[in-house]
């Protein structure tokens, strides 16, 4: 990977070892459920989570619906943080195949919903309302920059919903950043949910895939929904055969990611009139200001004509992953601040 893409975690490429691995797999029909590869993956995923079972999907999307789906009923209704990955970015899925309403609370600075506007929100048993049957957590907090969510937190919300005949979703699209945050295990993370969705084509450099995590009953109702979504698939172990490498050898590393992501900060934060949000710097993205003097457009056409990928306007979002090494780090401040002074900014 020559260029430096900073726009996503999305972006990496398989490993050497991935694609080996995806080259040799074992592969059957896994809608038959004769895939040892798919076998071997969601038990895995199963046990590093404290779990039951796992079910492979294609996307973390699809995961999250079908997580959704199997949890409600149409008419039922979620509750969710505003800025939650679910409500934001999945076109409203649960309610367009569903019939699933969504009650978005808003997010507090840390990510966290409040204890008390989540029970506010849960709907009394009266003929007038819709069924509050699902309460949705995302770990890390994509849209509080990569917050990481604590376990005690996430046991307060479990214990929560189990008082009042609820059901706790964690998407834990990155929550193997979390765990690497909290140095803590990622079973820690998720002791109190009934149901996980993990992304493994982020920061763990899988081509594709996502899994869903939880008891046996409830994955073979999932497993009942990824089919009717499309997701019923046959030599699917080739793919996931990467995506067994990617859990069980990049989790490892992410704490590296959260390194780089820190020497862009604090390399940011010494060019004059950049402003970085540093309360934000947790896991792997960066969050930073270009001055109101600087075009934001100009300012990425000429990074990437340095072969740096950003993508949006200030406030820039930057994530870094396993392609971004402490040597392009300092490539591309150094790039940022010619760039910049080229801009006509002091930097």
């Amino acid at each position: 990977m020559d260029t430096i893409d900073l726009r996503s975690d999305t972006v990496t490429h398989p490993t050497p070892a991935m694609r080996a691995a995806m080259a040799n797999a074992l592969v059957g029909d896994d809608v038959y459920g004769e895939d040892p590869t798919l076998h071997a993956i969601q038990d895995y995923a199963a046990d590093l989570l404290g779990k039951e079972a796992a079910l492979y999907l294609p996307t973390a999307t699809m995961s999250n619906l079908t997580a959704l789906l199997t949890h409600c009923a149409r008419g039922e209704e979620v509750i969710l943080s505003q800025k939650s990955h679910i409500y934001q970015y999945e076109q409203g899925g649960a309610s367009a195949l569903g019939g699933i309403s969504y009650h978005p609370l808003p997010v507090n600075f840390d990510g966290t919903l409040s204890l008390e506007a989540i029970i506010a929100a849960i709907r009394p048993d009266d003929p007038h309302f819709t069924r509050t049957r699902l309460i949705c957590l995302e770990n890390t907090v994509h849209g509080c920059g990569g917050t990481p969510i604590t376990p005690d937190y996430t046991n307060a919300v479990g214990a929560l919903a189990r008082q009042h005949g609820l059901k706790l979703h964690i998407d834990g699209a990155r929550l193997f950043n979390a765990a690497a945050a909290l140095k803590v295990e990622p079973r820690q993370l998720v002791a109190a949910a009934d149901s996980i969705q993990l992304c493994l084509s982020k920061g763990l450099c899988a081509p594709l895939g996502a899994l869903l995590v939880g008891s046996r009953e409830f994955i073979a109702q999932a497993l009942r929904v990824r089919k009717v979504l499309g997701g019923g698939m046959r030599q699917a172990g080739v793919v996931a055969a990467a995506g067994l490498v990617a859990l069980q050898d990049m989790r490892a590393r992410l704490a590296d990611d959260h390194h780089t992501a820190q020497m862009l900060a604090e390399g940011l934060a010494d060019i004059e009139g950049v402003q970085v949000e540093p309360a934000h710097i947790r896991t792997n993205m960066v969050f930073f200001h270009l001055p109101k003097a600087v075009d934001s457009a100009a300012f990425v056409a000429e990074l990437k004509a340095r072969n740096v990928i950003l993508r949006g306007k200030s406030p820039f979002r930057l994530v870094t992953h396993y392609y971004i090494t402490p040597q392009r780090v300092l490539y591309t401040l150094q790039a940022m601040r010619e760039v910049l002074a080229a801009l006509r900014v002091v930097a």
